[in-house]
């Protein structure tokens, strides 16, 4: 009753091109913000991440009104991203945009909002509705950096233009000028964030993990019995170029003699084809493609897994960021082996919860994994424990929310 009491006439606007039914962490944050006694309210468009279709019982091209845990979810007109191909990504990236700007002062015209907060995931641009809406509502504006724009779509080859660059440079730095503050999801975001906006804006805000994984309960059955099987190595999550998969089949290779050791990458992406291909052509009969698994099942198969794998390219750009998946792991209580630089190294190094090599250092990883392999199960257990302690200290969703809560009614108050 007293976070409620203290948290009555906080309003909230999330503004998100992705929420629920799409599996998001914003979603928990939200329902955590309105356990709180926030008032929470979300502006996105129509579900259709990863799958590229709009989820049946919507329809693309309408808007919708819904509650969801208590939670108002407003739906703007969005196209559907297709199976990812340049054209239909920018056409969905735009509609939301657009539609966002003009439909959202009109679907929100009757409720107060205090703050509007702005999931900045790829792409930034969904930044630009919140603006319009700040002026409407004169609430004030919170940014949540989770990529680094445009640094990001260098990286990932999506954008090579020099001018492109430079001009979506120019938005992302209109969109933080207009922002009363800027919150970084990893400490090494400050320095290049700092580049494009007033450094007193930018606040160091940190992801948690999905309350799915992080909670405390019964573990159900694992959905892929193999993994208790043999020594498994568990990679959850997108499978795309950013995540560097050649390094894993590459070490997958080289341990192919240590017949107990087996690869599982858990998920779909733009590469999941190709991963098909390249197991076949090399015949590695120690990597499973396992499909991907809905949130509520992946504390079992976490549980399961001998050790939990990360792994990024070595762009200079992913140094800078702590992969989400990494709290998820520390929160699941299992070894991490992390092939990646920067930031999210640092962590899983701190909370000596596993080990680390460089990004896309095939023999690295698979000597890393090799001696996590040799390791008593008590000594892998403990490194789990670690990770797990580090994520309550650090990491842990309840700690977060009221934090966040707190910083809100400060910017809203004009302290920020």
């Amino acid at each position: 009753m007293v976070a409620e009491d203290k948290q009555a006439g906080m309003n909230v606007l999330i503004v998100s091109q992705y929420f629920w039914p799409e599996v998001f962490r914003i979603n928990d944050l939200a329902r955590n913000l309105s356990g709180q006694g926030v008032r929470v309210s979300v502006l996105t468009g129509q579900p259709n991440y990863p799958e590229g279709r709009t989820f049946p019982n919507y329809r693309w091209w309408s808007c919708k009104r819904e509650t969801k845990d208590g939670i108002d979810v407003l739906r703007v007109p969005l196209v559907p991203r297709g199976k990812g191909g340049a054209l239909r990504l920018v056409a969905n990236y735009l509609s939301y945009v657009i539609c966002g700007s003009l439909l959202g002062p009109f679907l929100t015209r009757r409720q107060r909002v205090d703050v509007i907060f702005v999931y900045g995931i790829s792409p930034i641009l969904q930044a630009i509705p919140a603006i319009f809406l700040k002026w409407s509502k004169r609430a004030k504006l919170v940014v949540w950096v989770q990529d680094l724009w445009p640094e990001s779509l260098e990286a990932t080859g999506f954008v090579k233009n020099r001018k492109i660059l430079a001009l979506v440079g120019r938005v992302v730095k209109w969109i933080y000028r207009h922002s009363d503050a800027v919150f970084v999801q990893s400490h090494a975001f400050i320095e290049p964030v700092a580049e494009l906006c007033a450094r007193d804006k930018i606040v160091y805000y940190p992801n948690s993990a999905e309350d799915a994984v992080a909670s405390v309960r019964q573990i159900d059955d694992c959905p892929i019995p193999a993994l208790k099987d043999c020594f498994s190595v568990v990679f959850a999550g997108a499978l795309g170029t950013a995540q560097a998969l050649d390094v894993i089949l590459d070490a997958a290779q080289r341990l192919s003699g240590v017949s107990s050791i087996r690869f599982f990458l858990v998920g779909h992406g733009s590469r999941s084809d190709w991963l098909t291909e390249q197991i076949a052509a090399r015949k590695l009969e120690n990597v499973v493609l396992a499909g991907r698994y809905p949130i509520e099942a992946m504390p079992s198969i976490f549980a399961a897994a001998s050790v939990l794998l990360v792994t990024l390219t070595n762009d200079p750009i992913f140094a800078k960021t702590v992969p989400s998946k990494v709290q998820s792991y520390l929160a699941a209580g299992r070894p991490i082996v992390g092939c990646i630089d920067g930031e999210g190294a640092r962590v899983i190094q701190d909370a000596d919860a596993g080990l680390t090599c460089a990004a896309m250092d095939a023999q690295g990883l698979a000597a890393a994994v090799d001696a996590l392999y040799r390791l008593t199960p008590g000594e892998r257990a403990q490194l789990g424990q670690n990770g797990r302690k580090y994520f309550e200290t650090h990491f842990e969703s309840h700690k977060l929310t009221v934090e966040l809560i707190d910083k809100f009614r400060s910017i809203a108050a004009n302290k920020a």
